[in-house]
């Protein structure tokens, strides 16, 4: 059997992600940045499978067959409202109670087998799919998944910014996602993240991205899966004259070019709803609200390469992480489509 870096004591999603600010670093990479916790297990034991798959997805009462070996093999980063993760267990069946009242966990199996045993209505394939937002029981065998998993007030204070309204009722109405396309949009997401973002130090190093997992993956999980939010956002509405808010929305921006800021955030400066500015930026700028933020922080970053002074140890991926581009080769194609030429030369000149 062999343990690391695994989060002592129940916990909430949030809570989980900031001992690592007060733990430091420790074995499997926990706590190397603020912020961030990184879970790494391999066990054959099948209490410590039990107490791992309680803290990562509260797995209650784990049954396994008593004559089949047991293998648990589970990673997860964990930051503040969401973590994501990949479990392989191996070989046994196996069953348990989970309670995911406060937790939406989407999933995507890889390999093996996962069913539920309460009549819930859930295909499980290749393509993810939103576990029941309640307590329910499931069992697998052999099972091999990638899983996002969402603090669930976040969430939905996350989709009423976005529907713009101050309180909401977010309930899911289907587990599948609405279509084939926006099934590869969540599966895209989830590798860019994992690919780009939680594999790169320095990106994670920079506040302003890791409040970016958590926004990239709620938006792109409320525009994949069936829900009141979707119900919600096709309902017709009128639109709104906007020069006015495209000013309040462009000078908000400007002013908190280094903050966590979103659409929510951006539309109530705005005086606007988050559909009615996104329906004027397209009309008047022929752009979004967030690829226009994201134009102005390419600014900042030029700014701030220009003025570098290169003896110093300033890096172009640090300077482009502190404006949120996680990748430096689209950071850098970025760059030299709007300058003509690439960051590192601007920082040489």
């Amino acid at each position: 059997m062999a343990v690391s870096s695994f989060v002592p004591g129940p916990r909430s999603l949030s809570s989980v992600a900031a001992t690592a600010d007060r733990e430091g670093p420790g074995p499997g990479g926990a706590g190397l940045v603020p912020g961030v916790q990184r879970l790494q297990v391999a066990t054959q034991d099948a209490a410590t499978g039990q107490e791992i798959l309680e803290r990562v997805y509260n797995v209650r009462d784990l049954q396994v067959a008593p004559d089949r070996p047991f293998s648990l093999l589970q990673s997860a980063t964990m930051l503040e409202h969401v973590s994501l993760g990949r479990v392989r267990l191996i070989e046994a069946p196996a069953s348990g109670a989970v309670d995911a009242t406060d937790t939406v966990h989407i999933t995507q199996v890889l390999g093996g087998r996962l069913g539920f045993t309460d009549a819930t209505a859930t295909t499980c394939g290749r393509a993810p799919f939103v576990m029941p937002v309640r307590p329910y029981t499931c069992q697998w065998e052999d099972l091999d998944a990638v899983t996002v998993s969402l603090d669930a007030a976040a969430l939905t204070a996350h989709a009423a910014g976005l529907a713009g309204v101050e309180q909401f009722c977010l309930r899911f109405t289907g587990a599948s996602p609405v279509s084939p396309a926006m099934a590869r949009h969540w599966v895209a997401t989830v590798a860019y993240i994992n690919r780009d973002l939680l594999g790169n130090e320095v990106a994670l190093a920079a506040p302003l991205l890791r409040a970016q997992v958590f926004r990239s993956l709620a938006t792109a999980m409320l525009q994949a899966f069936p829900s009141t939010f979707l119900d919600r956002c096709s309902a017709p509405g009128p639109e709104q004259p906007a020069p006015a808010g495209i000013r309040r929305a462009i000078a908000f921006m400007e002013a908190h070019l280094a903050a966590d800021i979103g659409l929510a955030q951006i539309a109530e400066a705005a005086r606007m709803s988050p559909r009615g500015l996104q329906a004027a930026f397209r009309r008047e700028k022929d752009t979004t609200p967030l690829n226009y933020l994201r134009a102005v922080r390419l600014e900042a970053a030029h700014a701030d390469l220009v003025a570098a002074d290169p003896t110093t140890g300033v890096r172009v991926p640090e300077v482009a992480a502190r404006w949120g581009f996680a990748h430096p080769g689209r950071f850098a194609a970025a760059y030299r489509t709007r300058y003509g030429q690439a960051p590192s030369t601007t920082l040489h000149t």
